[in-house]
C-alpha cells in the first residue's frame, strides 16, 4: 500500500495568496496599501497650481498690506506706540491668513481625498500601541538595513537626482529672462520670478508623480508578498472560520435525522400517499378551510420511501399508485410546500379517488 503525503502542507514557505479574512484583520492592525508618495506628489501639484491662479489675488493682497503700512505708519512716533503696534501685528496675521487659507485648505482635500482613495474609510487605534520590539536594538539593526530601507534609499536618491537634474535645466533654459529682470520694474520683477517658481514646482510634482507611481507598484507588490500565507496557515484558517469538516458534517448529520423525525411525524396526518410504487412515496395532505392548495408532508426515495408506505399503511392511510406524477412531485415539490397549479388537476383526481374510497363525498 502506497501513501502520498503532500509535503507542502508542513512547509513554513510562504506561497499562498492572502485570504479576505487575513486582510480584514491586517486592515484593522493598521497595514494597508498606501503610498505616501502618491500623497506628496498630488499635494505639491495642488500647491502650486493653487498659487498658479490664485497669483493675482495674492499679489493684490501683499501689495494693499504694504500699501496700507506705508500709508499709515510712516510717522515713527505713532509706529512706536502700543496701540499701532498691536494692529499691525493683527493685520500682518490677518493677511496671511486670508493668503494662506486658500492654499492649506486646497492642499488638505487634496491630501484626504489622496488617502481615502488608496485606504478608505479605516480608524484604528492599534497602530498607537506600544510595542517593546521597537527598543529592541537589534530589531532596529535589522530595519535600518533591510530591503525596505534600501528601496527607501534608492527611492529618495532618484527623488534628488530626477527633481534635481528638471530643475537644473528649467532654470538654465531660463538664465536670459532672469538675468533680464535686472531692468524690469517691481511688477515684471515679481510676475517672472513667480512664473519660473510655478513652472519649476509643476515640473518637479510631475517627476514626484511619476515616481509615486512607480512607488505604488512596489508598494502594492511588498504589501501582497507580507500578507502572503502558508498552506497550513490557510488550512488553520479555514477550520476556524468554517469550523472543523468532522464537526460540520456530523452538525448536519443530525440536522437530517432530526428533519427526518420530523416528517415521519407528519406521515400520519396526510390525506394520500402517492407510490412509484417501489421508488418513491410522496404524502399528500389538504384541507380547504386552512390550504390553499394540496401540500406535500412528506417524501422520501427508496428505503426511505419503504418506511413512509409503511407507516401510512399501520394508519390506514391510501397508498394510490402513480409513476408519473410520484417521480414529478418528487422532482419538483419540496417538504412543506403547496402543489404547483400545473399539477392541480393530477392531484385533484388521486384526492377525489380517495375521497370516494372514504365516502367522504
Amino acid at each position: 500500500m502506497e501513501f502520498i503525503i503532500n509535503l507542502q502542507l508542513f512547509s513554513e514557505e510562504k506561497t499562498e495568496k492572502a485570504t479576505p479574512k487575513k486582510v480584514k484583520d491586517s486592515r484593522e492592525k493598521g497595514q494597508v496599501l498606501q503610498s505616501r508618495e502618491i500623497n506628496s506628489a498630488f499635494v505639491l501639484l495642488a500647491s502650486f497650481s493653487t498659487l498658479y491662479f490664485l497669483a493675482s489675488y495674492i499679489g493684490n493682497m501683499m501689495k494693499g498690506f504694504t500699501i496700507f503700512v506705508f500709508e499709515n505708519f510712516l510717522n515713527i512716533d505713532y509706529l512706536l506706540t502700543y496701540g499701532a503696534i498691536n494692529r499691525l501685528y493683527l493685520l500682518g496675521i490677518y493677511t496671511i491668513f486670508r493668503i494662506t487659507f486658500p492654499i492649506g485648505a486646497i492642499c488638505l482635500l487634496v491630501g484626504l481625498i489622496c488617502s481615502y482613495s488608496q485606504v478608505g474609510y479605516l480608524f484604528t487605534t492599534k497602530t498607537l500601541a506600544p510595542k517593546l520590539s521597537k527598543l529592541n536594538p537589534l530589531e532596529g539593526f535589522k530595519r535600518l538595513f533591510s530591503m525596505k530601507s534600501l528601496v527607501e534609499l534608492v527611492k529618495s536618491l532618484i527623488k534628488i537626482i530626477m527633481v534635481g537634474f528638471l530643475v537644473f535645466r528649467y532654470v538654465v533654459s531660463q538664465i536670459n529672462v532672469l538675468l533680464s529682470t535686472i531692468a524690469m520694474g517691481i511688477d515684471s520683477i515679481v510676475i517672472t520670478i513667480t512664473r519660473v517658481t510655478i513652472n519649476i514646482a509643476l515640473r518637479a510634482g510631475m517627476a514626484l508623480l511619476a515616481i509615486a507611481i512607480l512607488d505604488y507598484l512596489f508598494q502594492k507588490y511588498d504589501y501582497e508578498k507580507n500578507l502572503k500565507m502558508t498552506k497550513q496557515e490557510v488550512k488553520e484558517e479555514y477550520k476556524q472560520t468554517e469550523g472543523n469538516p468532522q464537526i460540520k458534517s456530523k452538525i448536519k448529520e443530525k440536522q437530517r435525522q432530526i428533519a427526518m423525525r420530523r416528517m415521519m411525524q407528519d406521515v400520519p396526518n396526510a390525506d394520500v400517499i402517492i407510490t412509484n410504487p417501489t421508488h418513491f412515496a410522496i404524502a399528500i395532505k389538504y384541507d380547504p378551510h386552512k390550504f390553499e392548495a394540496p401540500k406535500v408532508i412528506a417524501k422520501g426515495k427508496d428505503l426511505i420511501a419503504q418506511n413512509i408506505k409503511k407507516l401510512a399503511m399501520e394508519h390506514n392511510i391510501p397508498l394510490v399508485e402513480n409513476k408519473p406524477l410520484a417521480r414529478t412531485l418528487f422532482d419538483l415539490v419540496d417538504i412543506d410546500e403547496f402543489i404547483p397549479p400545473d399539477l392541480y388537476e393530477a392531484v385533484a383526481e388521486v384526492l377525489a379517488y380517495v375521497y370516494q374510497l372514504n365516502n367522504r363525498i
